[in-house]
């Protein structure tokens, strides 16, 4: 979808737009409200910067909607299609597969969420590296970077949808 006939939905529409992309009402309620946007840089810019912070209750029902890394999300939904094609260039030989499930493990007992990482560009051993650095945070820490991960998807997912390819996020 172009950003133009984007700007021109009704609230509803444009947010069904929006909600595989980000899966948050309040994130979604305020990028619509800031309809036009005059660039999809902008909606990008805006969506970087909209819901911030999120709340706890926020983050806990956006990552319900997140399979774990290595895993492949079930479904026909949109969230699963888009996770099933961002996670699509994992190479998992059973090696990697196996240590990948036991950090996934590792950290869902050290932070009792799921492993959240933009997966899309990253190799499964840079991808198993960064969960076994980040079983090191502290809670605070962690639910700081799980946010900036949930912004990065996001965008990606963002930029996808309004026709253009996702450069890297901004912060």
């Amino acid at each position: 979808m172009q950003l133009a006939e984007f700007n021109s939905l009704d609230d509803a529409k444009a947010a069904q737009v929006l909600r595989p992309c980000i899966d948050i009402d309040r994130w979604i309620d305020q990028l619509v409200a800031q309809r036009p946007f005059a660039s999809t840089g902008d909606l990008i810019a805006a969506a970087e910067r909209s819901a911030n912070p999120f709340t706890d209750a926020e983050l806990e029902a956006a990552l319900a909607h997140h399979p774990r890394i290595g895993e492949r999300a079930a479904g026909d939904s949109a969230e699963a299609r888009l996770s099933r094609n961002e996670q699509s260039a994992l190479e998992l030989d059973a090696d990697i597969n196996q240590r990948l499930a036991e950090a996934n493990r590792a950290y869902e007992e050290r932070f009792s969420r799921v492993f959240l990482i933009r997966a899309a560009g990253r190799s499964s051993e840079e991808i198993l590296a960064e969960c076994q650095r980040r079983l090191s945070n502290d809670d605070a820490t962690e639910l700081a970077e799980v946010s900036e991960q949930l912004r990065a998807i996001a965008v990606l997912r963002l930029s996808q949808a309004v026709g253009e390819t996702a450069a890297a996020p901004s912060h």
